[in-house]
């Protein structure tokens, strides 16, 4: 088996912004960091966290700016990256399977890392050379990720669905571990957790960054000694305080935009079918009178979805997730 090269990425990012359908996800970041260095992305949930993990490992095409990851550069070298980087606890992306064990997890991922990820030589070894070495590539992700697999109820038996929330991270993280990443990404670190969980996370992640992989990590709000970048700034691009971004203008300019927004809110009360119906409704009938048409409107739009799994997957369909 081909052995990964030791060390870390250097992350070295400008001026690095992701645009979707409703707007820009982030937009702006830059970046400075040596190999084996722990990099908290911090912002609020909506303001482009995820993208930004996703777009640094290589799994989303960004809109501006540039990149370079250890000997990748972006956008254009993403399958370069892709290889030597991971991800862990991203919602949506590296879910866990609830009815399958821990055990059985760990023994997938190693079937398909040797498959997909490890060189042809590998798949020729010996059944049994195979085997001791998937145990002890298991038994590494594991101490590495901190899971103690006696303290789990039934060990590896025990079901995902049984897990806490932080030794399901733990978990998570020791499946990345098993392709021996130099770049690990991993989301939402301190979602849902207690100040003691969250100290036991950092310490985690320090370890591992310590060991020489760099990490990259999602956070609500970063310790004081990692290198911190924040998507606030996405903020000040017009994202409003459900931290959903407005929808891009097109080549018309911003009256092409008034309109788009006009069209979404629906004829009011006495305006016809359509934004442009100059006063008949559809098939040139005439207006509802006033008390009709506010029986037909509802009484508020629904709301528009804010969390981030949603903008993850609109940023993806218009960038193109690899």
């Amino acid at each position: 088996m081909a052995e990964r090269a030791a060390g870390g990425l250097a992350v070295s990012a400008r001026d690095l912004g992701v645009e979707g359908p409703r707007g820009w996800a982030f937009r702006g970041v830059r970046v400075e960091a040596e190999p084996g260095s722990l990099i908290a992305i911090e912002g609020p949930s909506g303001s482009g966290r995820t993208c930004l993990l996703l777009a640094l490992t290589g799994r989303m095409k960004v809109t501006e700016g540039t990149a370079v990851v250890g000997d990748a550069r972006l956008p254009k070298q993403l399958a370069a990256l892709r290889r030597v980087s991971a991800l862990a606890h991203v919602p949506g992306v590296t879910d866990l399977e609830p009815s399958l064990t821990v055990g059985e997890h760990l023994r997938e991922r190693v079937l398909l890392q040797r498959r997909f990820g490890d060189s042809l030589r590998g798949l020729l070894r010996p059944r049994g050379e195979r085997r001791d070495e998937a145990a002890l590539r298991i038994d590494t992700a594991l101490t590495a990720a901190g899971l103690d697999r006696e303290a789990l109820p039934k060990g590896l038996r025990t079901a995902v669905r049984d897990l806490e929330r932080l030794e399901a991270l733990r978990l998570s993280v020791a499946l990345a571990l098993i392709g021996r990443p130099r770049l690990l990404g991993v989301d939402d670190t301190d979602l849902k957790l207690s100040d003691a969980e969250r100290a036991e996370v950092w310490a985690l992640l320090r370890s591992l960054a310590a060991a020489g992989t760099t990490v990259l990590a999602v956070c609500s709000e970063a310790p004081e000694d990692a290198v911190v970048v924040s998507t606030r700034a996405a903020e000040a691009t017009g994202t409003d305080e459900d931290g959903v971004p407005p929808r891009a203008e097109g080549p018309q300019g911003p009256e092409a935009t008034e309109k788009a927004e006009a069209t979404e809110a629906g004829p009011g009360p006495g305006t016809g079918a359509g934004p442009e119906s100059g006063g008949t409704g559809e098939a040139g009938r005439p207006d509802q009178p006033d008390d009709a048409a506010a029986h037909d409107q509802p009484d508020e739009q629904p709301d528009q979805p804010d969390d981030e799994v949603k903008e993850t997957a609109d940023a993806v369909a218009e960038t193109g997730r690899a």
